[in-house]
């Protein structure tokens, strides 16, 4: 069974017993003064002074112990480690010599340098060098003389293979035995040689194709 009251006013529902009547409360002041706890922010303010004075003082000597390691090892500064303010030295007068000299570092720099494009005419550059080789006669060790060896055109080598065929390896003695469902490999033709052109050179022969046939027309 409830033990409220209904026939009591609404205030006295809400408050009951656990907090002063209406009529026991002192408004004189204007605020409430029964929930500000001024010990506890004097506390914690005194506490967090103290906190931050412990790690100033902590990181302070942390510094101290570290810069006095680093001058035990390298050494007091000197003249040479101390720090210069490059705004007194002003700016440095242009010196044209100087200038060219890094000009032409810049251009006897050695591979690999910086690539100006995605590589297209060092790839062409490199087969035009290859096709020097591939298909001219060149002396391998010039220094030899006559002794020496001579590199022949691809061309010329491949009709040599083609009348004199390849060294053929003596068989061994003992094979080993083909296992079930092995067969004996076969060597078989290339489909191609091996070499393609990139887009690039090809665009190049077409454009030289294309002048040339302009200047033969004209």
């Amino acid at each position: 069974m409830s033990t409220l009251d209904h026939n009591e006013p609404e205030g006295e529902k809400i408050l009951g017993s656990h907090g002063p009547k209406p009529e026991e409360v002192d408004a004189s002041a204007g605020y409430e003064q029964s929930d500000v706890g001024v010990t506890g922010i004097v506390v914690f303010l005194t506490s967090l002074l103290i906190f931050v004075a412990v790690c100033g003082l902590l990181t302070y000597g942390m510094g101290k112990l570290i810069n006095a390691r680093m001058n035990k090892e390298d050494g007091p500064n000197s003249k040479w480690t101390t720090a210069v303010n490059i705004r007194d030295l002003g700016n440095l007068p242009n010196n044209p010599e100087m200038q060219h000299k890094v000009a032409e570092l810049t251009q006897q720099f050695p591979t690999p340098r910086v690539q100006t494009d995605d590589g297209n005419q060092d790839v062409a550059d490199l087969h035009q060098r290859e096709d020097l080789l591939l298909d001219n006669y060149s002396w391998v060790d010039p220094m030899q003389g006559a002794q020496g060896k001579v590199r022949i055109p691809i061309e010329r080598a491949m009709e040599l293979i083609a009348q004199r065929g390849l060294p053929v390896a003596p068989a061994t003695a003992t094979e080993a035995p083909l296992m079930a469902g092995d067969s004996q490999p076969v060597v078989q033709v290339p489909l191609t040689s091996g070499f393609a052109r990139t887009g690039y050179e090809q665009d190049q022969a077409t454009a030289r194709a294309e002048e040339k046939g302009k200047g033969t027309r004209e």
